[in-house]
C-alpha cells in the first residue's frame, strides 16, 4: 500500500515537471474533416493527436464534431499526426511541419477487420464475437441487461449458465475461474455469487469465454476461464457517460464513467450506486422411508434489500512512446438485509397428525473491499517484444449478523465475520524470434489469507440471556499461497500455427482451527501442459485443436467444517479433507464466415479425477421441533472417483440486414461419473443440453427490439433429477438527441418460468425441491447520456480474422 502511494506521488511530480518544460512557440490552428470511407458520412468523435519526436510525447489533440470537422490550436513544430476512430484503421502523417494555420483536407477512414488485439475493435461489431481461442460477449450491445448486474450478464453469455443459487457454469461445468481484467479481484468478493449480483452491468465492457487457455493463464478452473473486462476509455479530452435506472421490484441506481486524457496522462473513473429489493422462495418436501420418522414440508420465503457503492479510479502515465505506468484503486462498499421466514410442517405417519413451527431469520450483511493495483508495461522496438509487471493488494471483509426467532421467541444469535487479504505479483516477458515466432515466460504469485469467525449464542431460558455455545462456535483460518512459472513458444508456418506451453504451480494450504486445536497443512504441486494448433483453410475458414490440463482447488467455505444455521433440519457443512480435482481437456474447433453468416462449432472431451461434488445424507444428529424428533440432513462436498464429459457446441451469428441480427448457441453434452461414498454407489450417466437465441431487430423510428430465449435442459446424477428451465427476456431501446442519449426498457423472466426444481433420492429419504431467487418478473427502465462520446457503431459480421490464437 505504501509502495502504491509512493508511485502515485512520484507520478504527480514527474508529470508536473513535464508540463513545466513545455517549449514556447507560435500558436496556430490546424483544421480538417474525417469521414467514413464506406458510408461517406462524417465521423463524430474521431481523435486527432500531435506527437512531438523532440519531446517524445503527445503534445495536444482533439476530436471531430458532429460534421466530422476538427479545429485544433497547436504550437509551431514538426509532428507525427494521427487520425484515429474506434474500429477504423489509423491514418498517420509523419514529420509534418506546422508553421502556420492550415487545413489538412479530408481524411477517409475504413473499417479495420484484421487487427486481433484492439479491444475497441471487438466491441463495435456485434453482441457476440467469435474467435478461434475464445468467444467475446460485448455487454453494451445487450439491451436486456441494462440496469442489471454481472449475474444477468453472464447468464446471457454463450456457453455460460447461472443457476438458481447464482453459481456460474461453463458448458455445464461449475469449476470455472472468474477474473476481472485478467486477474483475481475483490470485485468478485468473498462470496462470488453475492458479489456478482452487486456489480452493475454498465461497468462491464465485455466478457471473454476461454475454454482452451494457454500456459499464460493460471491453471485454476477445470471448465475454463471467464474474463470480465471493465470499461475504460482512452479518447483524448474529457468524455464519459451517465446511466440512471429504476425498476420493479423496487430498484434504482446510477452509474457513470468519465475519462480525461491530455498529452501523456490518462485519468479514468467508473462508479456506481445501486439499490435493489428482490424476493425469493425455497420449497423442500422430504419423505422418509422409515415410518417412525415424520415427513417434512418446509417453505422459506425471503426479501433481500441490498445497496452499495462501487468505484474504480486510475491514472495512466505514458512515460514515453514505449513505456507506461498505470495505478488504480477499486473500492466497494455494500450492505444488505435479508428477512427470511421458514415455515416447517411435520406429518406423523403413525397417528396421522401434523404440527407446525415458524422460524424467522433476519440477517444483516456488510462487505467492503479495497484494492490497489500497479501495472508497468514496456514495449521494445521489435513488434510484440514486451515486458509487463503487475502488483495488486486487496483487503476484503464480510460480516453477517442475524437473530433467529422460532414461533415468536428469539432463540439464537448468529454472527459470521470474514476477513481476507490477497497479494498478487505477476510478470510476463514476450520475445519475438524472427518474423513468425515468439517465446514467452512469466511468474505469478497469489498469496491469500482468510479468517472466518463463526459465533452462535443460544437463549438460556432460565436467565433470559444469550449464552455463547462453544460446541457451535468456531474460528477458521485459511491460507493459500500459490507460486507459478510458465513458458510457451508459438510460431506460424504458412497457414499452420501452433502454441506450446508448460506451467508449474506450487500451492501451500494451511487450515487452522484454534477453537478445536485442529491444524492441517497441504502441499499441491502440478505440471500443466497446453497445446493449441491452428490451420487456416482460407482467410474466412479455420480449424483449431487444443489440449490443456487444469486444476480445481477447494475454496475456503468448502473446507470449513462448521455447519450453517439457515435451517435446523437442513445444514451445509464443509470438508477439511477435501482434495483438488485435476482435469485434462481436448477440443477440436471449426470457424467459418459465409457472407453474412458466421459459424463456430467445437467437439470437446474432458476427463477429471478425484472430483469434488456435493452430497446429501441423513446424520445421527437430531433436533426437537414441537415435541417431535427429526434427523438433520447434511449437505456438503466430498471427493469421488472420476468424471467424463463429451460435448458438441454450435454457435451461429447471422445478419440478414443491417437492422436485423441473430445470435444463437447450442451445447449438448454427455456426463459420466464413477464413484462411491460411504458404500453408496453415486455413479451417474446423463445427457443434457442447453440452447440460447438472441434476436435483435431495428423497428421503424429506429427503435431497437431484442428478445432472448434461454433453455437449460434437464440433468441427472446419482441423487438428483433436475428439471429443465426456460426463461425469456425482452427489451426495447431508442436513441435520443443525435445519439447522445438512449432510453431502454427491459423485462427479465417475462413468463415467470425461471425457477429450478429437483427430485432428490437418497438412501433413507426422497425430497422435492424448488428454488426461485428473483421471485418472478423484473422490470427495468434506464436512461443513458453521453458527453463527448459517440454511441459505438455496430458492424455486420462476427468474424475476427484468421489466426486468432493467443501468441
Amino acid at each position: 500500500m505504501n509502495k502504491s502511494k509512493f508511485l502515485l506521488v512520484l507520478f504527480c511530480v514527474i508529470t508536473a515537471i513535464s508540463f513545466a518544460q513545455r517549449p514556447e512557440g507560435k500558436e496556430v490552428k490546424v483544421t480538417g474533416t474525417v469521414i467514413d470511407k464506406e458510408t461517406k458520412q462524417p465521423l463524430e468523435y474521431a481523435t486527432i493527436a500531435f506527437f512531438s519526436k523532440l519531446q517524445n510525447k503527445i503534445i495536444t489533440g482533439g476530436i471531430t464534431d458532429v460534421n466530422g470537422n476538427f479545429s485544433i490550436p497547436v504550437l509551431t513544430d514538426v509532428y507525427d499526426i494521427t487520425i484515429e476512430y474506434i474500429s477504423f484503421s489509423t491514418i498517420t502523417i509523419p514529420n509534418k511541419e506546422i508553421s502556420k494555420s492550415e487545413n489538412l483536407g479530408n481524411f477517409t477512414l475504413e473499417i479495420n477487420t484484421e487487427s486481433l488485439d484492439e479491444v475497441e475493435i471487438i466491441a463495435e461489431r456485434t453482441t457476440v464475437e467469435i474467435r478461434l481461442d475464445k468467444k467475446i460477449y460485448n455487454v453494451g450491445k445487450d439491451l436486456t441487461v441494462s440496469g442489471g448486474n454481472v449475474s444477468d450478464v453472464l447468464d446471457n453469455v454463450p456457453s455460460v449458465s447461472v443457476d438458481a443459487e447464482g453459481n456460474v457454469a461453463l458448458r455445464g461445468n461449475d469449476n470455472v475461474r472468474i477474473l476481472i481484467n485478467g486477474k483475481p479481484s475483490g470485485l468478485v468478493g468473498l462470496n462470488s455469487t453475492d458479489a456478482l449480483r452487486q456489480l452493475p452491468a454498465e461497468a462491464i465492457e465485455k466478457v471473454e469465454v476461454i475454454t482452451s487457455p494457454s500456459a499464460r493463464y493460471e491453471a485454476e478452473g477445470t471448465a475454463g476461464i471467464l474474463n470480465i473486462i471493465l470499461r475504460r476509455s482512452k479518447l483524448l479530452g474529457l468524455n464519459g457517460s451517465v446511466t440512471t435506472n429504476i425498476g420493479h421490484p423496487d430498484a434504482a441506481g446510477i452509474s457513470g464513467n468519465i475519462n480525461y486524457r491530455t498529452g501523456n496522462v490518462n485519468i479514468f473513473n467508473t462508479s456506481s450506486y445501486r439499490y435493489q429489493e428482490s424476493v425469493g422462495r425455497w420449497y423442500n418436501d422430504v419423505k422418509y422411508f422409515d415410518n417412525n420418522t415424520p415427513d417434512l414440508d418446509e417453505k422459506r420465503n425471503w426479501t433481500d434489500t441490498s445497496k452499495g457503492l462501487t468505484t474504480n479510479t486510475g491514472i495512466e502515465w505514458y512515460i514515453n512512446d514505449s513505456a507506461s505506468l498505470t495505478t488504480s484503486v477499486v473500492y466497494r462498499d455494500n450492505s444488505s438485509e435479508n428477512n427470511s421466514i421458514n415455515k416447517l410442517v411435520q406429518f406423523n405417519k403413525i397417528n396421522n397428525t401434523t404440527s407446525e413451527s415458524e422460524r424467522l431469520d433476519p440477517e444483516q450483511e456488510t462487505d467492503k473491499t479495497i484494492q490497489y493495483a500497479v501495472n508497468f508495461t514496456k514495449n521494445f522496438e521489435a513488434s510484440d517484444h514486451k515486458l509487463t509487471f503487475d502488483f495488486q493488494y486487496e483487503d476484503s471483509n464480510e460480516d453477517q449478523n442475524s437473530i433467529i426467532t422460532v414461533n415468536g421467541l428469539e432463540t439464537e444469535m448468529v454472527a459470521t465475520l470474514e476477513d481476507q487479504r490477497n497479494i498478487l505479483l505477476q510478470s510476463d516477458y514476450v520475445l519475438p524470434i524472427g518474423e513468425m515466432s515468439q517465446i514467452e515466460l512469466g511468474y505469478r504469485g497469489d498469496f491469500t489469507t482468510k479468517s472466518t469467525d463463526f459465533e452462535v449464542a443460544l437463549l438460556d431460558t432460565s436467565s433470559g440471556h444469550f449464552v455463547i455455545n462453544n460446541d457451535l462456535t468456531n474460528l477458521f483460518n485459511f491460507k493459500q499461497y500459490n507460486n507459478a512459472v510458465y513458458t510457451q513458444f508459438g510460431s506460424k508456418i504458412d497457414k499452420f500455427s501452433y502454441l506450446l506451453g508448460l506451467r508449474f504451480e506450487n500451492t501451500r494450504i494451511t487450515l487452522d482451527q484454534p477453537t478445536t486445536g485442529d491444524f492441517n497443512r497441504k502441499i499441491i504441486n502440478g505440471l500443466f501442459p497446453t497445446v493449441n494448433l491452428n490451420y487456416e483453410i482460407s482467410s474466412a475458414q479455420s480449424f483449431t485443436l487444443g489440449y490443456n490440463r487444469r486444476i480445481s482447488r477447494p475454496r475456503g467455505f468448502m473446507l470449513n467444517p462448521f455447519p450453517s444455521r439457515s435451517s435446523i433440519t437442513n445444514v451445509f457443512q464443509g470438508n477439511p479433507d477435501l482434495n483438488p480435482t485435476f482435469s485434462s481437456t481436448f477440443e477440436l474447433g471449426y470457424l467459418n464466415q459465409i457472407d453474412k453468416l458466421t459459424i463456430s462449432s467445437s467437439i470437446y472431451y474432458s476427463h477429471s479425477t478425484n472430483i469434488m461434488t456435493f452430497v446429501s445424507r441423513k446424520t445421527d444428529e437430531t433436533v426437537i421441533v414441537d415435541g417431535e424428533e427429526f434427523p438433520v440432513i447434511e449437505r456438503g462436498p466430498v471427493n469421488l472417483g472420476e468424471d467424463k464429459r463429451y460435448g458438441f457446441e454450435f454457435n451461429l451469428n447471422y445478419n440478414p440486414t443491417k437492422k436485423w441480427r441473430i445470435n444463437s448457441d447450442f451445447n449438448i453434452f454427455k456426463f459420466e461419473r464413477e464413484g462411491r461414498f460411504e458404500d453408496v454407489d453415486l455413479s451417474a450417466n446423463n445427457l443434457s443440453w442447453r440452447a440460447r437465441i438472441t434476436n435483435k431487430l431495428t423497428l421503424p423510428y429506429n427503435i431497437d427490439w431484442q428478445t432472448n430465449l434461454n433453455y437449460r435442459g434437464p440433468s441427472q446424477d446419482a441423487q438428483n433429477n433436475r428439471k429443465g428451465v426456460l426463461s425469456t427476456n425482452l427489451a426495447f431501446s431508442k436513441d435520443l438527441f443525435k445519439e447522445k442519449a438512449s432510453i431502454a426498457f427491459n423485462v427479465r423472466d417475462l413468463f415467470n418460468s425461471a425457477f429450478y426444481s429437483n427430485d432428490i433420492t437418497a438412501e433413507t429419504f426422497t425430497a422435492y425441491q424448488e428454488i426461485q431467487f428473483r421471485g418472478g418478473r423484473v422490470f427495468n427502465l434506464s436512461f443513458t447520456y453521453r458527453f463527448n462520446q459517440k454511441k459505438k457503431r455496430e458492424r455486420q459480421g462476427g468474424f475476427d480474422g484468421g489466426g486468432g490464437m493467443e501468441m
